[in-house]
């Protein structure tokens, strides 16, 4: 009998400790109102087309890669949305940042000093925008015309990813070249890893290869994760350049599981928190998926089905997430594509 109630009771404890780990995870819509359109405003008013990027800076704003409408937007701590950069026509002038112009921008991120920098995907150009609203160019090379940038003479082909780490570098997703980057702060522009060529090997800097990688994050230790997003894959550049696969393979599926037993389908936005838990919008599989520092992958959002339904994390839905950003506190924003919002998922503590 006192066997009987042991197991009853250790039963109990197992389920409420699933209930309640399934109940403090909760996504709710941040800012849009499913509509496409540019609307500025209290943030369930406003409107998005298509956003692909989130990044999240110290003072609780989010800035949003608005990519169909050329626009940077920004959602303050109050919940207002508002136009940070751009003309919304397709462009790529520099200058004040409402006359600036951005061509389908995929890849944002914030640096310590309150700089956004914006992978301004279709014109393959880097863009900064001070501070004090004013856009420059700092890396890539206009069609007809050289940037007034360092290393103007480099190409790039579509980049689609931007990170900043807490010394001022950025890291590239060179998607269409095959290759990740980085900006130096004085605009040195320079290869990570990747040799230009398309496949899926892990090694040292040049001697990796990757299939157009999508989006970058970086740790506080200065190591690199990558969407590698047509090999399904996360992958690793430490800090002395070494690229190493930490979850999924090239076969396309949804399974969990520990590092390569894992499964994605063409990953895109990742994120990292101050904990070095990876996040990764797993876009075709229309759910968030998380990595533990031991490689463990899980599904921590979305339950696989199109839609924007909010609630206990695995009963909502997302249409194509892209973007993804966490801030300090462990909030995780989320550039929801077909469904024109910008989703937030939190762990009540």
């Amino acid at each position: 009998m006192i066997n009987n109630r042991l197991a009853l009771a250790i039963s109990w404890i197992w389920i409420v400790g699933c209930i309640q780990t399934t109940r403090e995870v909760f996504v709710s819509t941040l800012a849009g109102n499913g509509k496409m359109g540019n609307k500025n405003g209290p943030a369930l008013e406003a409107s998005f087309s298509n956003p692909m990027a989130v990044a999240a800076d110290k003072n609780g704003n989010v800035f949003v890669a608005d990519s169909r409408n050329n626009l940077i937007r920004k959602i303050d701590r109050d919940g207002v949305v508002s136009t940070y950069a751009g003309s919304g026509v397709e462009g790529s002038e520099d200058g004040p940042a409402r006359s600036a112009s951005f061509f389908y921008p995929q890849g944002i991120a914030v640096d310590k000093n309150g700089n956004v920098y914006v992978a301004d995907t279709h014109n393959s150009l880097i863009r900064k925008i001070s501070p004090d609203g004013l856009v420059t160019t700092i890396a890539g090379r206009r069609p007809g015309k050289l940037a007034e940038a360092k290393d103007s003479s480099v190409r790039l082909d579509n980049p689609s990813g931007i990170a900043v780490d807490e010394d001022g570098e950025a890291y590239i997703a060179d998607w269409a070249n095959d290759l990740i980057r980085k900006i130096s702060p004085s605009g040195k522009l320079s290869i990570v890893a990747g040799n230009g060529s398309p496949g899926s090997q892990d090694g040292h800097d040049t001697a990796a290869l990757f299939y157009l990688p999508w989006a970058v994050a970086v740790d506080h230790q200065n190591n690199l994760y990558i969407t590698d997003s047509y090999n399904n894959m996360i992958r690793k550049v430490s800090r002395d350049g070494f690229v190493t696969t930490v979850a999924g393979h090239k076969a396309k599926g949804s399974s969990n599981g520990k590092g390569m037993l894992a499964s994605f389908l063409h990953p895109t936005g990742i994120a990292v928190d101050l904990e070095g838990n990876i996040y990764v919008a797993d876009t075709e599989n229309h759910c968030i998926r998380k990595i533990l520092p031991d490689g463990e992958v899980s599904t921590l959002a979305g339950n696989g089905i199109r839609g924007s339904v909010n609630g206990p994390a695995r009963e909502a839905n997302f249409y194509r997430p892209f973007g993804l950003a966490v801030n300090d506190q462990g909030d995780i924003f989320v550039a929801d594509y077909e469904n024109n919002m910008i989703r937030e998922i939190r762990v009540n503590k």
